[in-house]
């Protein structure tokens, strides 16, 4: 076991508002955004950044890392939800929500969870897992098709997270997400 050394107070400052700034840009300018106005706008080198966040996954994981480990606690409550498929659905917009924050995450999400090398695999994969829980769930009750997969669903939320962005109004991927999901029913 390492011990990991706690961060000097100005280092820690330069982390917050390193988060801070990345955070901004990411909202305003995508998954894309410069690092380096990322650095400026936070007052410090594109040096200090690296040293923090040595790849824009690892920066990109560290802003989402609470809000992946809600989802997961979400999906340990909804697999207790009376009725499977609305339990399901219920996850699907948080997590679509979660994974839609940013401009051009769905895709880098999409592609994390095949490559095991990404910062992003082992939350695209917690996740992967979460969802996988609720789809079995509402198989076994029947509520859901038989052939659909796990894969192919996050596949659908990733899809209907991008195209909702396109629709006029905040919930457009849910909106998207309701229609796909009244395919999805068992008959």
């Amino acid at each position: 076991m390492t011990d990991v050394k706690p961060m000097r107070a100005d280092a820690r400052r330069n982390y917050e508002r390193l988060l801070a700034e990345a955070k901004r840009a990411f909202t305003e300018r995508g998954v894309d955004a410069s690092l380096e106005d990322v650095a400026r706008s936070a007052g410090v080198g594109i040096g200090t950044l690296y040293r923090h966040f040595p790849t824009r996954e690892v920066l990109l994981e560290t802003l989402l890392r609470d809000r992946f480990d809600t989802q997961a606690g979400k999906a340990r409550e909804l697999l207790a939800a009376e009725d499977p498929l609305d339990g399901l659905y219920t996850w699907l917009v948080g997590f679509g929500t979660a994974s839609g924050a940013y401009r051009g995450l769905t895709e880098l999400l999409a592609d994390a969870i095949n490559d095991p090398g990404s910062a992003l695999h082992a939350s695209c994969h917690a996740m992967q897992e979460a969802a996988s829980q609720l789809v079995d769930r509402a198989k076994e009750a029947g509520a859901l098709r038989a052939d659909v997969t796990t894969r192919e669903l996050l596949l659908l939320l990733h899809g209907a997270s991008w195209a909702g962005t396109h629709l006029p109004g905040e919930r457009g991927m849910e909106r998207l997400l309701t229609l796909v999901f009244e395919g999805l029913r068992a008959s």
